[in-house]
C-alpha cells in the first residue's frame, strides 16, 4: 500500500512539473490552431487543415476589404436589397444614413449581416462580385484551403476556411489600423438611422473583457458551422493568435489557447552583421548621409536561426528628404522572411549651390559613378 501510495505522488509532482505540451492542450473544438501573431509560426495545431464553415469569423475578411478599400467617413443610403438577409443584425432600415465607419463597427462588434451586405454591395455592386473580392484577397494573403461565397458567413456549401487559413487572415488583417481598432473596441457609440441617431453597440466577444490583453477579433455560430471564435491577445510585446471551429466551449478554449500560446513565445533581438552604412550623396550639399540599422526584436517560438538583410543603394541623388525612404532590412528566418523594416533618412540633404568649384564635383560625381557601371 505505501509503495503503492510512493508511486501516486511520484506521479501527481510528475504531472505538476511537466511543461505543458501541445498533447497536453485540449480544446473541444472540431479544428482549431495557435500562432505566433509576428512569425506565422504553430504553436499549437488540431485538425488545422481541414476544410469547414466559419459562420461570422467570415467578416474578418469583409471588414478588411472595408478598411484597405473603402473611405470610412463616406455616407450610404441604406437599400431594401442591402437588408434583405437573415440572422444578426445592427439594426439597419431602407433609408438609413450610415457611414462605411459605422458599418465597420456594426459588422465587427454586432456581427451584423446587415452591415456586411450593404458593404458588399457598396464595394462590389453585388454579392457574388463581392465573392471575387474576398477570393482574390485570400489567394494574396496565401489561404490555400478557403473559398468565400457570402460577406456574412451565412452556409453554403462552397463557403469554406480552414483554421489555420483563417489565422492567417487574421495576422494579415490585425496590420490594418482601422480594423484593429474595431475589433479590439468593447463598444462604440455610432450615429445611423433616417435621420441619424445616437446608439450604442456591445461587441459579443467576451474575451475583450475576460482576458487579459486581448485585442480581438471574431465570434460566429450557426447550426451547421457550430460556435467558431477567433481571438488575439497581446502582452508583453507578444502577440498570438487563436482559432476555433465549432467548438462547444470556446471561451475556455481560448483562454487556454491565448495562455498557451503566449507562455511559448520567446523574444529575440535581431541586428545586422553591419549596422552602420555611409551613404555618398549626389550633387549634395554634403558629400553623404550616416545610416544606422537599429535592432528589431522578433517574437518566436525559436531564439535561433535569424537573420537580418540589408538592401541600400551605393549611392544617392540629392536632393534627400528627412524621412525619406531608402531602402530596406529583411528579416528572414531559416531562409523564410517574417519582416521589413523600411530604412529611412534621418537628415535633408539639399541640392549644392552652384559654385565655380561646382564643375569640379561634377566630374568628381561623375566618376564615382562610373565605377559602379
Amino acid at each position: 500500500m505505501k509503495r503503492l501510495i510512493c508511486i501516486l505522488v511520484v506521479f501527481a509532482l510528475f504531472l505538476v512539473s511537466m511543461p505543458l505540451g501541445v498533447s497536453a492542450l485540449e480544446t473541444s473544438a472540431k479544428a482549431a490552431v495557435v500562432i505566433c501573431g509576428d512569425t506565422g509560426e504553430v504553436i499549437y495545431s488540431k485538425n488545422a487543415e481541414q476544410r469547414l464553415p466559419m459562420a461570422s469569423t467570415t467578416k474578418i475578411m469583409t471588414g478588411l476589404l472595408l478598411c484597405e478599400y473603402g473611405n470610412l467617413q463616406r455616407e450610404i443610403t441604406v437599400t431594401d436589397e442591402m437588408v434583405r438577409v437573415e440572422g444578426s443584425s445592427m439594426g439597419l432600415l431602407s433609408g438609413d444614413r450610415v457611414t462605411l465607419h459605422d458599418l465597420l463597427y456594426g459588422l465587427m462588434l454586432a456581427s451584423g449581416n446587415d452591415a456586411a451586405n450593404t458593404i458588399a454591395i457598396v464595394m462590389a455592386g453585388t454579392i457574388p462580385d463581392f465573392a471575387i473580392l474576398m477570393n482574390n484577397k485570400a489567394k494574396e494573403i496565401g489561404l490555400k484551403n478557403t473559398n468565400f461565397v457570402t460577406p456574412s458567413g451565412l452556409d453554403d456549401e462552397n463557403h469554406y476556411t480552414t483554421a489555420y487559413d483563417l489565422a492567417l487572415l487574421t495576422k494579415y488583417a490585425l496590420n490594418n489600423a482601422d480594423f484593429a481598432a474595431a475589433v479590439g473596441s468593447k463598444s462604440a457609440v455610432l450615429n445611423y438611422g433616417n435621420p441619424p441617431y445616437r446608439r450604442t453597440l456591445t461587441n459579443h466577444n467576451k474575451l475583450l473583457k475576460s482576458f487579459e490583453g486581448c485585442v480581438g477579433v471574431k465570434t460566429g455560430f450557426t447550426k451547421k458551422s457550430g460556435r467558431c471564435l477567433v481571438s488575439a491577445a497581446r502582452r508583453d510585446g507578444k502577440l498570438v493568435i487563436a482559432v476555433t471551429l465549432n467548438a462547444p466551449n470556446d471561451w475556455q478554449d481560448h483562454t487556454n489557447m491565448l495562455e498557451y500560446g503566449l507562455s511559448k513565445i520567446i523574444q529575440t533581438e535581431i541586428s545586422p552583421k553591419q549596422t552602420e552604412y555611409t551613404l555618398p550623396v549626389i550633387s549634395g550639399a554634403k558629400d553623404n548621409i550616416k545610416v544606422e540599422i537599429e535592432p528589431l526584436v522578433i517574437n518566436s517560438t525559436q531564439s535561433e536561426g535569424f537573420t537580418c538583410e540589408v538592401y541600400l543603394p551605393k549611392y544617392l541623388f540629392a536632393p534627400v528628404k528627412n524621412g525619406e525612404v531608402l531602402g530596406k532590412a529583411v528579416y528572414k528566418q531559416n531562409g523564410k522572411v517574417v519582416f521589413e523594416r523600411k530604412i529611412t533618412s534621418k537628415e535633408a540633404v539639399p541640392l549644392t549651390k552652384f559654385e565655380k568649384k561646382t564643375i569640379t564635383k561634377v566630374l568628381e560625381n561623375f566618376l564615382y559613378i562610373a565605377k559602379f557601371i
